[in-house]
């Protein structure tokens, strides 16, 4: 994405919009939560508050450029849209977010819609468990 996308999807090019887009582009985590976004912006010398990550979030997200996603940890994430269709499993202890896809549970999905007549017009699934990683920390 790139300040095209911004002026496409309704929003002003500045200079936060770029700083906090390009974090989520280039983040090997595809799910960052504000604080998450304000390190990095901090490690790389940005100077962005975190009043304004909310505010540029939240007009992201109303403009179709991320998702929130709330886990029940209770902290918000956001990722960028666009991306195919995924599910997510969440570890409950550290709070790791593993993005899975599969056409099985899908196409069940539709059919479970289907036999109550519901039309789906969107849905998201979280797993919760411990990660591998947490499992041998037990």
């Amino acid at each position: 994405m790139d300040a095209e996308d911004l002026k496409s999807a309704g929003l002003k090019v500045t200079l936060p919009r770029l700083k906090i887009l390009e974090v989520l582009e280039n983040s090997p985590n595809h799910h960052l939560s504000v604080e998450d976004i304000y390190r990095v912006l901090i490690e790389h010398h940005e100077e962005v508050g975190i009043a304004t990550i909310y505010r540029v979030l939240s007009q992201f997200e109303e403009s179709g450029i991320v998702h929130k996603l709330n886990f029940e940890n209770n902290q918000a994430v956001y990722e960028l849209c666009g991306v195919e269709h995924h599910d997510h499993l969440v570890c409950v202890k550290c709070n790791t977010i593993i993005e899975f896809q599969d056409d099985i549970i899908e196409q069940h999905q539709l059919q479970i819609a289907k036999k109550h007549g519901f039309e789906l017009t969107d849905h998201s699934l979280y797993l919760y468990g411990l990660c591998k990683d947490c499992q041998k920390a037990y």
